[in-house]
């Protein structure tokens, strides 16, 4: 494979890998683990648009802060710049080997293909009421003038969404037992997902051992729902609008092959890890920001109020720039690189930091400051704002997860009046892997619920 050169290499500037701390590998990665938000930001304005950190396991890796640096790797030859290899690393064992976000190359274009569909235009469209409706059941349970953490209830909103859109399950007590099998599942993937040297069964008790039963115990459980889907869509009852029922029907581009179980498998882990996890913090993140800037809480009451649908779009938009769940994407280099200078060889790590990116200075003026009336002027640059990563790679549900996040937030703040217990904004935590607040976005209800139209 040719040698690909991506940007303009600066003149005076060796070949090699570019600057970074130079502090131990493993206090690199605590750092990171600690407050991967400003880790990043802060080696960006230290060192500049490119930078490379060291972490125990993985090594050097090399991550971007520019737009034009950003594009050349999202819009660079997708088999020299491998998303799935690099992914593969930290999420297979929770994924699978055949999960969109693990496969490279043709293998990854045949998924997407197969499940772009159902998360796009109408099919989307359709889930609204069904989201409005778990959020205003959810709701029920908060309780008045107590301060609560916010986070598990958008966690359930989200997980409720899921089990019922995606896998179709509306049997209350198969909800019941997925739900358990899911959180469960959801506790065991931490440090011994993300580091592999520590995926080693040291006994029943052990972390690799426990994470592995609780794999086992859901997967029993998805396979158990295929086979009872694919019976049902064979036997052409009702009507299935759910993803799974969707996925059954698809075809890959020769007309015959369906996708088998280990494949269904690993992409409904897939969407229930994407779309759960990530868009339950983004709510979170949401309502911790606004509660510490009552003007754009205002603006955003009065537009909802209005009908109105921009300023609760900039608000989302916003949510994602100052607080993004995901704080970097990957690319693994099967072919040595020269990227703004610099001679990267076969093996490298090169990853686009969303986080500093979307602190940049000369990219959003004012960048602390949570202003969503910075997105009312039009689009954000595609290579400025990248919660969902980009190119093709960028993340299939996200228009799924904007919508979501736009009816659960008009739902509660149609209905609830709520306050920040804390005045003080809540540090970021990591969270699997996620960007999460640190205290779960506290509040507090402070007069019961409005009653609204259903």
């Amino acid at each position: 494979m040719e040698q690909a050169t991506i940007a303009n290499p600066p003149r005076g500037v060796a070949p090699g890998l570019p600057p970074g701390p130079r502090m131990p590998a493993p206090l690199q990665a605590l750092r990171y683990a600690r407050d991967p938000l400003n880790f990043l930001t802060n080696l960006q304005r230290r060192h500049g648009d490119i930078f490379t950190v060291s972490f125990p396991y993985f090594g050097r890796l090399v991550y971007v802060t520019t737009p034009e640096l950003v594009k050349a790797v999202f819009t660079g030859p997708p088999a020299q710049f491998h998303a799935g290899e690099a992914n593969a690393t930290v999420l297979e064992p929770a994924l699978g080997p055949n999960s969109v976000l693990t496969l490279d190359d043709s293998p990854h274009m045949r998924q997407r293909k197969l499940l772009l569909p159902p998360f796009h235009g109408e099919r989307i469209d359709a889930y609204g009421e069904l989201m409005r409706e778990i959020t205003l059941r959810e709701m029920e349970s908060w309780p008045v003038g107590e301060p609560f953490a916010l986070r598990p209830h958008t966690q359930r909103i989200t997980l409720a969404v899921i089990m019922r859109a995606v896998f179709g399950v509306h049997d209350e007590q198969r909800l019941t037992s997925f739900g358990r099998l899911i959180e469960e599942f959801s506790r065991r993937v931490n440090a011994v997902i993300a580091f592999p040297f520590l995926r080693r069964d040291l006994g029943r008790f052990s972390p690799w051992a426990r994470f592995l039963r609780a794999r086992e115990a859901m997967d029993e459980f998805i396979y158990e729902e295929i086979a009872l889907r694919r019976a049902e869509v064979a036997a052409a009852e009702g009507e299935h609008g759910d993803v799974l029922s969707l996925l059954l029907e698809a075809r890959h581009d020769d007309g015959n092959q369906q996708l088998g179980e280990e494949e269904l498998r690993d992409e409904l882990v897939t969407v229930l890890g994407a779309g759960h996890e990530t868009t339950a913090t983004g709510l979170a993140w949401a309502m911790e920001r606004l509660l510490r800037n009552p003007e754009a809480l205002g603006r955003l009451r009065e537009s909802i109020a209005a009908g109105e649908d921009d300023y609760l779009d900039a608000t989302i938009k916003e949510t994602l720039r100052t607080r993004p769940v995901i704080v970097d994407v990957a690319r693994k280099l099967t072919a040595p690189a020269s990227i703004a200078g610099y001679e990267l060889p076969a093996g490298t790590y090169v990853l686009p930091a969303i986080a500093a990116l979307h602190y940049r200075e000369d990219l959003f003026p004012e960048p602390e400051r949570f202003r969503p009336e910075r997105f009312l002027d039009g689009r954000a640059d595609t290579y400025a704002w990248i919660p969902f990563g980009g190119g093709v790679r960028r993340c299939i549900g996200a228009a799924f997860a904007e919508y979501e996040m736009r009816v659960v937030l008009r739902a509660i703040l149609e209905r609830a009046e709520l306050s920040a217990p804390d005045p003080g904004p809540e540090k970021a935590k990591v969270r699997n892997i996620t960007l999460a607040p640190g205290r779960g976005a506290r509040v507090r209800l402070d007069r019961p619920l409005r009653d609204t139209a259903q």
